[in-house]
């Protein structure tokens, strides 16, 4: 896939997809909603000049296996343990894009002495309250068709539990975000779907914390806009 073979990680009931390329510091990548790894393929061949770069498919998407406990962000934080584990992982950067970005929290929560730097690019913590309304809509009414769907469609079943993580809180509270204590890059579209107020109000609880606002880009920068994405992320990394 996009060029690279994944290596898969035995979580238990699943096996999770990782891709492990370069050398250096650890950097993992965590891809949105629906997506895979691939989302990254503009990022990297540039990290990988400077980092060992660790892509993974999360549990229900792309090569991962579902597994039999449905998808949540508190199993999927524990399947990325379980691969940085295998992986001789200790202690990493963590850069998460949309529901990457909210695994990228409750694994930060869940195991702060695993992350070094967090980057958060189009990240929430308020289903309802930190997206856009004709953005998260649109999101409720297809996971209750796809609800209805799933009793006569396995495809339908899986694209449920996906689209779930969309529409349930996951565990987390704005409050919470005052325990990341590691130095934090929130990165977000001028046009994004996460509302401006989520991600202020995010920013300013977390203490260490600056936020990067790209200028006409929406909730995709890192796609759309991959040479200034790259840039941001080394430049944070390196401390410049």
């Amino acid at each position: 896939m996009f060029g690279y073979e994944p290596e898969f990680v035995d979580c238990g009931d699943a096996r999770i997809a990782c891709y492990d390329i370069g050398r250096g510091r650890p950097l993992v990548l965590l891809h949105g909603n629906g997506e895979d790894s691939s989302y990254w393929k503009a990022q990297i061949p540039e990290f990988t000049r400077f980092y060992r770069v660790i892509a993974v498919d999360s549990r229900g998407h792309g090569a991962s296996e579902s597994g039999t406990q449905g998808l949540s962000f508190a199993l999927m934080a524990e399947d990325l343990k379980k691969v940085l584990d295998a992986r001789g992982v200790k202690k990493a950067h963590i850069l998460g894009f949309s529901d990457g970005g909210n695994l990228a929290i409750k694994f930060a929560l869940t195991y702060p002495d695993y992350v070094d730097k967090l980057i958060l690019n189009g990240a929430n913590v308020e289903m309802f309250n930190g997206i856009k309304p004709h953005f998260q809509l649109p999101i409720y009414a297809a996971y209750g068709l796809l609800a209805a769907a799933a009793h006569v469609s396995k495809k339908a079943a899986r694209r449920r539990d996906v689209f779930g993580l969309m529409v349930r809180q996951y565990g987390v509270a704005l409050d919470d975000l005052a325990q990341l204590t590691m130095p934090t890059l929130i990165i977000v579209g001028e046009r994004d779907m996460v509302r401006d107020s989520q991600t202020i109000e995010m920013a300013a609880r977390i203490p260490d914390c600056r936020v990067e606002t790209f200028r006409d880009g929406d909730h995709f920068v890192a796609a759309k806009q991959p040479s200034r994405f790259n840039r941001t992320v080394i430049e944070f990394l390196l401390g410049r």
